[in-house]
């Protein structure tokens, strides 16, 4: 490889290194037992300490190593002096040492939008369902995710003691993705796996319509895209605003480069450029394999309440 590595690998390194200090912090105000939970608009959207502090050490933790990008995060934070402590300034060395794909190797920093979620499954996380939860990291450049990083800070944690907490994993179009087993659901199985705290009529009449063999109820949207990828669900479906650009860019990015689709209920892609509306506002559909079959199976009902953007 000659010369020093592209932007974009280099910003993906560094997400890589910072979505693992994110995890870490996760970890420690959970452990700490002073979690600081606020609410934001209701009991169904929180913020905690660990929400605070990992979008303030990702953020400035990129921002430091590259000045020019945009970065979006979830939380809405006062601009503040961010402790020493919160900045990670290791690169993955595995994703440095990668080739480029050709269509991004001349990429510019001032090109990119990062979209952050910093705790994804915040309601799941002060509840203990601990496996829910994720670290968003995803990178867009022309409108369009082209890579991403998703920290598992509880992965293995029912293990209990004694075991290494915690994967991270990442994807980037013309590459693949990488720290976790691809796997589809077995046979012609639909297992759809959709939202576990903001059901309504419309959500569950769209899942129902898919035909599911078995359907499953989870936190996070990080999280139910991890199980597309490693079989355990075929489709994700939620048919209703509430998920944003930053729940989607990350899974969306992982998803695309194993094959996979993200889009809205009505089959069509969302864009990531920094000027567009944060609200996925006409729900969610994404699929390992077979996506044409479920776009093909949402209710008129669903559509027509669900616009476009």
């Amino acid at each position: 490889m000659s010369g020093s590595p592209a932007v974009v690998m280099r910003l993906v390194a560094s997400a890589y290194a910072v979505a693992e200090k994110a995890g870490t912090i996760v970890r420690n105000v959970l452990h700490s037992g002073e979690l600081g939970i606020v609410e934001k608009t209701g009991a169904n959207d929180l913020q905690t300490l660990a929400d605070r502090l990992a979008q303030q050490s990702i953020c400035a933790s990129l921002s430091k190593r590259f000045p020019k990008i945009t970065i979006i995060g979830e939380e809405d934070l006062p601009s503040e002096v961010i402790q020493e402590d919160l900045i990670e300034t290791g690169q993955s060395e595995e994703i440095l040492q990668r080739s480029c794909p050709p269509e991004y190797s001349q990429l510019k920093e001032e090109e990119i939008v990062v979209w952050v979620d910093p705790l994804d499954g915040t309601k799941e996380y002060t509840e203990g369902l601990l496996d829910n939860v994720t670290v968003l990291i995803g990178i867009a450049y022309g409108g369009k995710a082209i890579a991403g990083v998703i920290n598992q800070p509880f992965y293995n944690y029912q293990l209990g003691a004694g075991t290494q907490l915690g994967r991270t994993m990442w994807g980037m179009l013309g590459l693949g993705a990488f720290g976790f087993q691809l796997q589809e659901v077995p046979g012609d199985r639909r297992i759809v796996t959709t939202t576990r705290s903001h059901s309504n009529k419309l959500v569950t009449d769209c899942v129902d319509a898919m035909e599911p063999h078995e359907v499953v109820r989870v936190g996070g949207a990080g999280n139910k895209i991890i199980q597309l990828v490693e079989g355990k669900a075929s489709a994700y479906v939620f048919a209703s605003p509430g998920c944003k650009k930053w729940d989607t860019c990350a899974p969306e990015a992982i998803l695309h480069a194993v094959g996979g689709k993200l889009t809205d209920m009505h089959g069509n892609a969302y864009r990531y450029d920094a000027s567009v509306k944060h609200m996925n506002s006409a729900g969610v559909l994404a699929t390992l394999r077979n996506h044409k079959y479920y776009v093909s199976r949402v209710p008129q009902s669903v559509l027509q309440a669900l616009k476009s953007d």
